[in-house]
């Protein structure tokens, strides 16, 4: 690592994010690690076995490709692929031991032209989000009996996703829609049935027919149960290159935007920049460099931005681009986003760093 720009992923507060989690919501029996996006932006198998060894007994990613590359560091435990996969790849998840998901009619005939040994599938509902998932009940038995009667294939699980959790209504007639889509198909013959993810997770008590949930941005200290304590997992730090003192009326950086407004204004150029993940608009927002509050200021490069400082930052001194949990919601109010792509936003250029402590 020849340039101090960094991210540094807290091992332990992964891990014990989910034990907490756990402790909070005790009664389900699989507990998915949503490890997509390479674990949020986390990157590596470390932050996987972390989220393994804090009890997560499943995982689940996006694509075959994230799962193929999950399942070279971790033989033994099960692999959930969210997104449906093409027809010609299913031998390839088979022989890999990924579970995959069937969400509408097309795919389901597909499947069963594939020549493979044995494979697992959970049969994915759309219960409003209108995403991906079946919509109609007689589709959704038309499916679980041609599965169920195919000896190669196993009916492992049945999902949903909700979409608004924040939205009491809304959840609960996701709910409804849930058991009415599912009314013919006897539970009791499928292992695993989950629909909430982490809000959901958090804010609604545990259905009697649920028992599996999937743990997502919670593993990463994200909630809101205000219950539970979790911890902070992820932080970017890098570092001041050189100060620029600027006079009165000087601009700084592309296209001239910000101008000083007194002199011996002083500016660190710091060493990230959008092809890191910070883009553009965070420019106006504040990074930490001694436990201080500075503003970002004028338009943020490709590999530097500008920050207006004061007598106390001298080159090289750290910059903490983003600190913990509660600057990262800051951040995603500030450009008008959500944590997840803050997370997922800092670039593989950017090495992680794993701590344990």
């Amino acid at each position: 690592m020849y340039r101090n720009t960094k991210v540094i992923v807290h091992l332990n507060n992964i891990r014990e994010n989910v034990r907490k989690m756990k402790q909070a919501y005790p009664f389900y029996q699989y507990y998915f690690g949503v490890v997509k996006a390479d674990s949020y932006g986390h990157y590596g198998e470390k932050p996987i076995q972390a989220i393994i060894d804090g009890g997560c007994n499943y995982l689940a990613v996006s694509s075959l490709d994230e799962a193929l590359e999950v399942r070279k560091h971790f033989s033994n435990i099960p692999i959930l692929c969210l997104e449906p996969i093409e027809a010609e790849f299913i031998s390839i998840a088979a022989q890999n031991h990924i579970t995959i998901t069937i969400d509408n009619i097309d795919d389901l005939r597909d499947l069963l032209k594939q020549s493979f040994s044995q494979l697992k599938v959970h049969i994915k509902l759309n219960t409003g989000m209108n995403r991906l998932g079946f919509s109609k009940r007689e589709e959704v038995n038309l499916c679980y009996q041609t599965l169920k009667h195919d000896i190669r294939i196993q009916v492992e699980g049945i999902y949903t996703h909700i979409f608004h959790a924040l939205n009491e209504e809304t959840t609960k007639k996701q709910f409804t829609m849930f058991e009415y889509l599912t009314n013919d198909i006897p539970f009791d013959e499928i292992p695993i049935v989950h629909i909430t993810a982490s809000d959901a997770t958090a804010l609604y008590p545990k259905l009697p027919y649920v028992n599996g949930c999937r743990f997502g941005i919670m593993m990463y200290g994200f909630s809101q149960d205000k219950s539970i304590s979790l911890a902070s997992t992820f932080t970017v730090t890098s570092e001041v290159l050189q100060i620029q003192t600027l006079q009165k009326g000087d601009t700084v950086g592309y296209d001239g935007i910000y101008r000083a407004t007194e002199d011996k204004e002083k500016i660190a150029v710091v060493a990230i920049g959008y092809a890191d993940g910070i883009v553009r608009a965070n420019s106006g927002r504040y990074v930490y460099i001694h436990d201080q509050k500075y503003p970002i200021v004028g338009n943020i490069c490709m590999d530097m931005l500008f920050v207006r400082v004061d007598d106390r930052v001298k080159e090289h001194d750290e910059v903490v681009i983003i600190k913990d949990v509660e600057h990262i919601n800051e951040i995603a109010c500030y450009i008008h986003t959500v944590p997840h792509e803050i997370l997922c936003s800092i670039s593989k250029r950017v090495p992680r760093i794993y701590k344990e402590l």
